[in-house]
């Protein structure tokens, strides 16, 4: 994928950057400064933490996140089970240290999750506990969530528990490690480590497991800003590396658990996702069909869309496409208690093709802290605490507000950091294919162009002119670049 690069250090874009992302902050009233109230709750909540008595600090855990990463959310420990395999999950026990009702609690409600900008984070919880005492990292005795999980040869899990215990994670690595060692047969050419070749045997049964299903992940490249170094920007397309798909399979499945746990006792969260309409799944094979991409009759779009290479443009038109496959995402409470969330009217998320709920990030997602007391309470045959059933209602609301403000932040931060990219270059050409055709496979609008040699995604002017088709290359003039407000126009050559 193509990757624009700028340097800020000492340039007027570098000043003007800096002051977009100070207002857009203001604009959506992100505070930078955690709360000092909120602040004191968690640190006398770490002064009197008590953690749980059962100690599994012997199992050697690891984590695998994005490299810099400081709230590591997740560690596991995988190993082989006759034929099948033995999985435990260690998620951070944040619920210990937020006292329900107290400053800190409402805080984390407010905020809903952390917010990722190029030049800061808003975190969800303060740094005290977000990358600190909470989390998982290496060499560090703390709390822990543990998902305890036993699979049988084709990866279907044949048993689950959840408990709480203390836990230790012996190494701290990033995808590039792991994917490296897999890629080269281990360090100098020796074998490849063992949890890693577990991590790749379990992560392909289980997306072998979730095609059977149905289930259809969306490979739509990831627009990311990140800081190589203190001042210098960079905008690129972030390529996917196959151990974060296996990284990913093993939360997915945990949701999963977590998600039957939850209807099996009555009461719970999950994230759910209608199914696409058949009339869009047809709409679909005609615009493959039109772009020249082979889609066998008997092929679900799941399959179709992992099989799509996003370095060809007419592929990656069609990942563009797809996303009207995947609309209504929400989160759904249920407690056969409450007459008002009595029963779940939606329980599967089409994506995973099964019901799913949010248990593994609670550093950084708040709904996820009230799953995992939901999950503990029942696995362990106790009632669900008060303060967890009674959030259920409001939970929604909070997370479907903070979504979208994540959403907008993320997008206005790509935008700001292309324009001042592209500052420069107001008035040269550049190549490009055409990615949405501007009015939902009608052609009628301004079509949404892809940079060939830069990882910029806009819209384009076409005037009078005859409007490119979905997937056709093209030359277009960038006529502005708005720092500021992060717009960048373009019109067809």
């Amino acid at each position: 994928m193509p990757s624009t690069r700028i340097l800020l250090q000492n340039t007027d874009a570098s000043g003007e950057l800096a002051r977009s992302f100070e207002a857009l902050r203001a604009e959506n009233e992100l505070a930078t400064d955690y709360p000092a109230d909120a602040v004191a709750d968690a640190l006398d909540a770490l002064a009197h933490v008590e953690k749980p008595e059962r100690d599994e600090t012997s199992v050697p855990f690891f984590t695998i996140d994005p490299a810099g990463s400081m709230d590591l959310d997740q560690a596991m420990h995988l190993e082989r089970d006759g034929e099948g395999f033995h999985v435990r999950y260690a998620i951070a026990d944040v619920p210990l240290y937020v006292r329900p009702g107290g400053a800190l609690d409402a805080e984390t409600r407010r905020r809903g999750q952390t917010i990722y900008m190029p030049d800061m984070r808003i975190p969800l919880h303060p740094e005290e506990l977000s990358e600190g005492a909470a989390s998982l990292l290496e060499g560090q005795i703390c709390s822990a969530f543990v998902w305890d999980m036993h699979l049988d040869a084709r990866g279907e899990v044949t048993s689950a528990s959840l408990y709480r215990a203390q836990v230790r994670s012996v190494e701290r690595l990033d995808y590039t490690q792991v994917q490296g060692n897999v890629d080269g047969g281990g360090a100098m050419g020796g074998a490849v480590d063992e949890r890693f070749a577990l991590l790749r045997q379990i992560g392909e049964l289980r997306a072998q497991l979730e095609i059977e299903r149905g289930g259809a992940s969306l490979p739509m490249p990831e627009q990311e800003v990140s800081e190589p170094s203190p001042g210098d920007y960079e905008v690129h397309f972030r390529p996917p590396v196959p151990s974060e798909d296996w990284n990913a399979q093993i939360s997915l499945m945990t949701g999963m658990v977590a998600a039957r746990m939850m209807l099996d006792a009555g009461i719970g969260i999950l994230r759910t996702m209608p199914k696409a309409d058949e009339r869009d799944v047809a709409r679909f094979r005609l615009q493959a069909k039109a772009l020249g991409v082979a889609w066998a009759e008997d092929q679900t779009y799941g399959a179709f869309l992992r099989s799509l290479d996003r370095d060809d443009p007419h592929h990656l038109a069609l990942v563009h496409e797809a996303v009207g496959l995947f609309r209504g995402a929400a989160y759904t409470p249920f407690d056969r208690d409450n007459p008002a969330i009595a029963t779940p009217e939606i329980t599967e998320q089409a994506a995973v093709a099964a019901p799913y709920a949010h248990v593994t990030a609670p550093l950084r997602r708040l709904v996820d802290r009230f799953g995992l007391v939901i999950c503990e309470a029942v696995s362990n045959g106790r009632e669900v605490p008060a303060w967890a059933r009674e959030a259920l209602v409001e939970l929604p609301e909070i997370m479907k507000r903070t979504d979208s403000l994540a959403r907008k932040i993320d997008r206005a931060c790509v935008d700001r950091v292309e324009a001042a990219a592209l500052s420069s270059d107001v008035g040269e050409t550049f190549a490009a294919f055409v990615v949405e055709d501007g009015d939902h496979g009608h052609g009628k609008g301004e079509p949404t162009i892809q940079l060939v040699d830069h990882a910029v995604v806009a819209t384009v002017k076409v005037g009078d002119a005859a409007a490119p088709a979905l997937g056709e290359a093209c030359e277009v003039t960038l006529t502005g670049a708005d720092i500021a407000t992060g717009k960048l126009t373009f019109a067809l050559a």
